[in-house]
Order: structure tokens, then C-alpha cells, then sequence
């Protein structure tokens, strides 16, 4: 008698077990709805559409100049018959070495043409979104990586996509030599473009 109760007990429990796993389920399974992809709680949504909304919450920080667009000198018969060079507004770098003190928590970009060197003030933040740079240092002492947690002395290459922190005045960031293309860097802070 005492093997067909524990065979009756461990079926019972057994039952009873599916029977509240499946309660369980289904009730997580009907919470979980709205956190499905592609529902209306949790829309998917491209690269894209990132970027355009970032662009947009950027374009507050971004300092935009008309630059006259170059075109071949007319001869004097096409002169009268051509319309002036148009401008258009592009994204800039602050051109002067005057420096921008930055405000809070705003971030800009901007491009460093080969040549030129971006110097932070002290507490700035940049980070290389294209291009490939290098740091600049006038002492021993570099830049810190947060990415990595690393220190970053004068002429190492600076990581694209990493946090770079500059504790001091004086210290940036140029092109690497023998790069044609320039740099696009976000910046939070005050910066020196020389």
C-alpha cells in the first residue's frame, strides 16, 4: 500500500506543478506583451532615425557659417549670363584661436582640419568620431582614456569613440601625421582650435 501512495502523491505533485508553471507562464507571457519588438510600447527603429534625433538635440551646439562654394573664374562673355556663387550654411569649427568656454553640459562637434590642434581647457571632454588623431601634450603627463581607464601621453593615437577627459589647460588633440582627412570631434567644454 505504501508505494502505490507515494506513486499517487508524486503524480498529484507532479500535475499540480505543470498546472501552476503554466498559470505562471501565461500570466508572464501577458505582461510581456508590451515589451515585444516592434509593438507600439517598443517600436523599432533604424540607425538613422538615432542619428537624425541626435543631430536634432545637437543642433543647438552647433555654430553654422555661410561659406561661399568655389567656382571656376567665368570668362567675361559667361560673367554676364552666370548668377553669383551661392552660400550655403555648414557645420564649423570655431576658426580663431579664441577660446570657447562651453556651457554645462552641451556638447558641439567639431572639425579639426590637418595641421590644426584642438586644445582643451581644463575639465573638457572630447570624443573622436572620425578621423585619426593623436594626442597633444606639452608635458609628460597625458590624457585620460575613460573608455579604457588608461593614460594617454603626447603622440600616442587617441582611440575613435572614446571618452577622453583633459584635466588640465594645454593638452588636445591633432591629425595624425599623414592623414589628408581631418577630424570630427564632440566636445563638452572649453576648447582652442589652433
Amino acid at each position: 500500500m505504501k508505494p502505490l501512495w507515494k506513486i499517487t502523491f508524486a503524480a498529484v505533485l507532479l500535475a499540480g506543478g505543470i498546472w501552476a508553471g503554466s498559470i505562471v507562464s501565461n500570466t508572464a507571457q501577458g505582461a510581456d506583451v508590451g515589451n515585444q519588438p516592434g509593438t507600439a510600447d517598443d517600436p523599432v527603429v533604424t540607425k538613422s532615425y538615432v542619428d537624425q534625433q541626435i543631430q536634432k538635440v545637437l543642433q543647438g551646439g552647433i555654430v553654422t557659417s555661410p561659406v561661399a562654394t568655389k567656382s571656376p573664374s567665368p570668362s567675361p562673355t559667361a560673367a554676364a549670363n552666370s548668377t553669383p556663387a551661392t552660400t550655403k550654411p555648414t557645420a564649423t569649427a570655431i576658426a580663431s584661436p579664441v577660446p570657447n568656454t562651453g556651457s554645462g553640459n552641451d556638447s558641439i562637434i567639431v572639425d579639426v582640419k590637418p595641421g590644426q590642434t584642438l586644445i582643451a581647457s581644463a575639465g573638457a571632454e572630447f570624443i573622436v568620431r572620425a578621423g585619426k588623431a593623436v594626442i597633444y601634450s606639452q608635458d609628460s603627463n597625458g590624457v585620460a582614456d575613460l573608455t579604457d581607464g588608461l593614460d594617454l601621453t603626447n603622440g600616442q593615437t587617441a582611440p575613435s569613440n572614446h571618452l577622453l577627459s583633459f584635466p588640465r589647460d594645454g593638452r588636445g588633440i591633432a591629425v595624425q601625421d599623414g592623414q589628408t582627412l581631418g577630424l570630427v570631434v564632440m566636445v563638452r567644454g572649453g576648447h582652442t582650435l589652433k
